[in-house]
């Protein structure tokens, strides 16, 4: 018999250290690899492992993310599949948004009665993995646990970003620490592969990935008005020496946490070999744009990612990801960059006006050069721009923002003609 599984998608967080790109969405509502949003990975991963009963939580700047998922997950009428959206709200209970990751499952329990289910996978909604989350719930199961944790093994040099949790030889965990320092790891040491202990990876770091049994969490979620699972449901469960087992995960996985990372995210599917497949089995699940394909003039292209419904007339691309509908001039270089489109076409009568102006049209014009930078949706860039962050200093202008030597172009921004930012 297959396990009852609900999962739950946590997607409220406001994604500060994200912006410009959370400035009017949500941060599981960002668009990455050119079609995409950040929300369809977790989505994506539950239905690939045969799960398709999910509740996407959400709260802040969430209308985009509302709709996007509302446009994409459709199910049959026989099925009995839903991904369904759980929207912050006042009640008589309480005239309290969400207040964590724990309180927003706290108070979205009651629309999971109605529902036969044993165990709940909850999930963040800003992270990029792949991960047989029916692997996960069977190991969960044999082991007897009340609550599993997806670990991620890390060097002493990235586990003070963590949460790092200590497990037994059972993979019992019997421990935790939030962002430990250097001088503290010693004695976090967990139970590894020896390929892993020859590569120095001995610490576990919670992905924030967690399996419950049904009456475990709400037990722990009604016992006490703790609003965070990482920094306080999980630690008090383990001292309540409840049976937490670790779920070790040895492949790709990245929390989108900044602008460097997710720049990094980008520009990695690129490579030869990316180490986010998109170019697998397993389908990432995103809305379906009826768009024509892309069509490309001129333009030599080197290890670029380009997405449907694109006209591209360039001089090159290169190590770049250029989402739909983006529309690229005559003479124009771009090398490490994520642009990522337009949300509709101009109509030709727009784009001749525009031009009879010498006002930019929604894309990029002619003779620009973009290095280091991510170009948000619907910007309109004119004629011989050059933007280049690879020597530029953190600041937050008008059009365009930049942090560690990368350039974002705001959303709906326009740079006019002739504009130099480098």
């Amino acid at each position: 018999m297959e396990p009852n599984v609900i999962s739950i998608v946590l997607g409220g967080g406001q994604g500060a250290r994200l912006y410009p790109l959370t400035a009017t969405r949500s941060k599981p509502a960002v668009p990455i690899a050119g079609k995409y949003r950040l929300v369809d990975i977790p989505i994506s991963n539950c239905l690939n492992s045969g799960y398709n009963r999910i509740f996407v939580l959400t709260q802040f700047n969430s209308a985009s993310l509302n709709k996007h998922i509302k446009n994409t997950y459709h199910f049959s009428i026989f099925s009995k599949g839903f991904v369904d959206i759980l929207a912050a709200e006042q009640t008589p209970a309480g005239p309290f948004w969400y207040e964590g990751t724990a309180d927003a499952v706290r108070k979205s329990l009651r629309y999971l009665d109605p529902f036969p289910y044993d165990y709940v996978l909850v999930l963040s909604g800003d992270q990029l993995y792949q991960i047989d989350f029916q692997e996960m719930v069977e190991k969960h199961i044999a082991s007897g646990a009340e609550l599993t944790i997806a670990t991620i093994p890390v060097s002493s040099k990235d586990a003070p970003g963590f949460g790092i949790l200590k497990a037994d030889d059972d993979n019992r965990i019997v421990s935790f620490t939030e962002k430990p320092p250097l001088d503290k790891l010693p004695g976090w040491e967990s139970h590894v592969t020896p390929e892993l202990e020859t590569e120095g990876r001995v610490y576990l770091a919670s992905m924030g990935i967690y399996i419950f049994n049904k009456s475990v969490l709400k037990d722990v979620l009604k016992a006490n008005e703790q609003h965070d699972f990482g920094k306080e449901v999980i630690p008090q469960a383990i001292q309540d020496k409840r049976l937490v087992s670790s779920y070790l995960y040895d492949g790709y996985w990245t929390d989108i946490g900044n602008i460097e990372s997710f720049f990094e995210a980008n520009i990695g599917l690129t490579d030869d070999i990316p180490k986010f497949n998109l170019f697998d089995a397993n389908t990432i699940f995103t809305r379906p744009r009826m768009l024509p394909p892309s069509k490309i003039s001129g333009t030599t292209l080197d290890r670029a990612v380009i997405a449907e419904g694109c006209i591209i007339c360039a001089t090159k691309i290169t190590r770049s990801v250029i989402g739909v509908r983006a529309r690229i001039g005559a003479g124009t270089v771009i090398q490490n960059a994520y642009v990522m489109g337009a949300d509709y076409y101009q109509t030709l009568d727009e784009l001749r006006i525009a031009r009879e102006k010498n006002e930019p049209t929604v894309g990029i014009g002619d003779r620009c050069y973009i290095n280091n930078a991510i170009v948000d949706k619907n910007c309109s860039i004119g004629n011989d721009v050059r933007i280049d962050g690879s020597n530029l200093e953190d600041g937050n202008f008008d059009n365009y923002f930049v942090k560690d030597h990368i350039v974002v172009v705001k959303q709906h921004c326009t740079i006019p003609n002739n504009t130099i930012i480098e």
